[in-house]
């Protein structure tokens, strides 16, 4: 543990080329064109796809305006490509932390964007000062294009029963909540999260069995065996329809489960990131998850 720690802590002084040997496996590239070909690949096997651009926790409300013209760009460029796919944001690459009211009409114009081609933008769930605001972002965006938007909520955080509770007031069967349920990477205080593995894999299923029960339409994000086979408990159990549900995993891992899932017959979507903060991007997510760290060291060694 401690040498992850090491190495998630010096990894973001070393050149991108060095970075790059284990970021590019999970990172489809730098431009649109890279994330459209790879999306294109995964269409001809049979799995849809979700894009992001990378870039979240910007600085100045410039990079907010060059996010939200690079997503209806691609957006436009997706569609015209006849990609099988959504778009997923985070709202921080708006500037949520800078001015709330900027970012939220610039998230606005990029669902409205996607709506106008009969697509769905998906508000990702950042970490836990952003949890209220993201909350509040979605509720208010899904009353006015709904259909069009869905939200993300955290196995690992103690409160996401109850925040997925607080939304049925907006749910119904005609216009259900979409919500993708994840376990969560963002480090967080022991107060307000579980850091147990079995405990946040048990609130997973707690929160998995609500969802499907009360008929809201889930993305299943994980690629834990035991979470998935949980999962299809629950889908039987419920007799759940093919269309309120999917199963999602991040681009580049865990390929043999995936492909296993899709074998047994079910919708599986693959997160697309890409974009020229790849080296932020990689960086980020291994202080977030320093266990990554042994993965990169296998990366190293095995291609040289």
């Amino acid at each position: 543990m401690m040498f992850n720690r090491f190495i998630a802590s010096i990894l973001p002084y070393f050149p991108e080329k060095f970075v790059w040997i284990f970021s590019k496996p999970y990172v489809s590239g730098e431009n649109a064109q890279d994330a459209i070909r790879v999306s294109r690949e995964f269409n001809a096997q049979g799995i849809k796809v979700t894009f992001d651009v990378l870039g979240e926790f910007i600085k100045t409300m410039e990079e907010a305006e060059t996010n939200k013209n690079e997503y209806l760009e691609l957006i436009d460029l997706a569609e015209k490509e006849k990609i099988d796919g959504n778009y997923s944001i985070k709202p921080t690459s708006f500037g949520l932390l800078i001015d709330k009211e900027i970012c939220y009409q610039h998230i606005r114009e990029v669902v409205k964007k996607a709506a106008e081609y009969d697509n769905f933008i998906r508000i990702d769930m950042e970490d836990s000062p952003c949890t209220d605001m993201e909350i509040e972002l979605y509720s208010k965006l899904k009353k006015e294009f709904p259909g069009y938007v869905g939200l993300v909520f955290q196995s690992y955080l103690k409160r996401t029963l109850d925040d997925v509770k607080g939304l049925m007031d907006i749910h119904s069967e005609e216009e259900p909540l979409n919500l993708r349920l994840c376990k969560g990477i963002y480090v967080e205080p022991a107060e307000i999260a579980f850091k147990k593995y079995e405990e946040v894999n048990e609130n997973f299923l707690i929160n998995l069995e609500y969802m499907l029960r009360n008929k809201i339409y889930v993305g299943i994000a994980t690629h834990d065996k035991p979470l998935i086979d949980g999962a299809y408990k629950l889908i039987k159990k419920y007799n759940v329809p093919d269309d309120m549900y999917e199963f999602q995993m991040l681009y580049g891992v865990t390929p043999r489960l995936r492909q296993r899932i899709v074998d047994d017959g079910y919708i599986m979507r693959i997160y697309v990131p890409f974009g020229k903060d790849w080296f932020g991007y990689s960086t980020r997510r291994l202080k977030e998850n320093p266990k990554m760290a042994s993965h990169i060291i296998k990366a190293i060694f095995y291609k040289g």
